[in-house]
């Protein structure tokens, strides 16, 4: 019996397992070599409800809480990680337009979002560096009604794909460091704006890319939050987000721990199913304890985010600990399924897709200096 999930969010995990099977699960491996998401789906997930459930209903949500949203997520994750995106980003960017938007604005973008017919990027890292964010270079200066926007962003999830992109910049001077930051709304159409798209390990169905900015300009409205504080403000909005991420590649995880244990249950060696050597058995068992208990920390912190309780600690545990614990996990499937796991196909995909999540979406390095704030002080755990 799981304490975080009642029988509500069980019966959501059981309806989103099913779509998840029937629809994305069958295109996993294709979506993997086409590089590109299929949009299509993405609707059928906005018809289902699946996107960005937690969003007040005023924003076109349904209010139904951040667990709900774990939930679904994660089991979209099982199908296919790249299509999980399409959650991840939706309800970072989703919590963004609502709480820091001017309604008149974000709301049609919010109604497209959760119908599943907008995907947005978040443009936050750049070629200077992407953990340090608070030093951040392109430029942003109001001209009269407009923000003109100058620069380069990379390694930007869903670069050439997104319709819109939640994008920080630099309006102050670059002493004033994350106080000097703000966050506009793009839409991707704009003059003046260019992309390209990298070819990445993993995640490839969603991709990622560079945006490109030469005299962007976008409507004052557009901004998010206030003016020099898009990133205090908005990077509260990142707990939320991590505690998906732990999810989304536990879940990967799952899977492939689950396809594993029956494989060495029915292959036979020596006259015994592989499952009777401890060699075979003992690690499968200490991975499937040590996900399980790190999936029930990233629904514990989308339980505190409910409750309106502290959770950026265990959030930064999430992320930091979910994405290597999932990729070891995989690669000790992956070896004991031989040759079949070397060969491309499920296992092997599973494991580029959620390497990447140690990289991007803030580093382990990151995550612990988190952690170590929260527990000693700001004032112990200096910059």
């Amino acid at each position: 019996m799981n304490p975080y999930l009642d029988d509500d969010l069980l019966t959501l995990a059981h309806h989103a397992r099913r779509f998840a099977d029937e629809r994305i699960a069958p295109g996993f491996l294709e979506r993997d070599k086409t590089r590109v998401l299929d949009r299509r789906l993405m609707r059928e997930m906005g018809e289902m409800g699946f996107i960005a459930p937690e969003l007040p209903e005023r924003f076109s949500g349904q209010g139904t809480g951040c667990l709900a949203a774990g939930v679904i997520h994660e089991e979209i994750a099982r199908a296919d990680l790249s299509m999980s995106y399409i959650n991840l980003l939706a309800s970072l960017n989703g919590q963004i337009l609502a709480h820091h938007g001017r309604p008149e604005v974000v709301q049609p973008w919010l109604e497209k979002l959760t119908r599943g017919e907008a995907l947005f990027a978040i443009a936050l890292t750049e070629p200077r560096g992407g953990s340090d964010a608070a030093q951040l270079r392109l430029r942003v200066e109001r001209v009269g009604d407009e923000y003109v926007i100058n620069g380069e962003k990379t390694s930007i999830s869903a670069a050439d794909q997104a319709d819109a992109i939640v994008v920080f910049g630099r309006t102050g001077t670059v002493d004033s460091g994350a106080h000097g930051v703000t966050a506009l709304l793009v839409p991707a159409d704009v003059p003046g704006l260019t992309r390209s798209r990298f070819d990445c390990h993993g995640q490839r169905a969603i991709g990622r890319g560079s945006l490109f900015f030469e005299n962007v300009r976008i409507p004052v409205d557009h901004r998010l939050g206030e003016e020099n504080k898009g990133f205090v403000q908005v990077m509260q909005g990142f707990d939320f987000s991590r505690a998906l991420i732990g999810l989304q590649v536990l879940a990967v995880a799952r899977a492939a721990l689950d396809e594993t244990w029956a494989y060495v249950a029915e292959r036979e060696a020596f006259g015994k199913p592989l499952s009777a050597f401890q060699g075979v058995s003992h690690p499968l068992a200490e991975y499937d304890t040590q996900v399980e208990a790190a999936r029930l920390l990233c629904l514990q912190t989308l339980w505190l985010k409910d409750k309106g309780a502290p959770h950026s600690a265990e959030a930064a545990m999430c992320k930091w600990w979910g994405p290597k614990l999932a990729y070891d996990a995989i690669h000790q499937c992956l070896l004991l399924s031989g040759h079949g796991g070397y060969d491309r196909g499920l296992m092997e995909q599973r494991l580029r897709d959620v390497l990447g999540f140690q990289l991007g979406d803030g580093t382990a390095q990151i995550m612990k200096t988190v952690i170590a704030r929260a527990r000693a002080g700001r004032a112990a755990v200096p910059a």
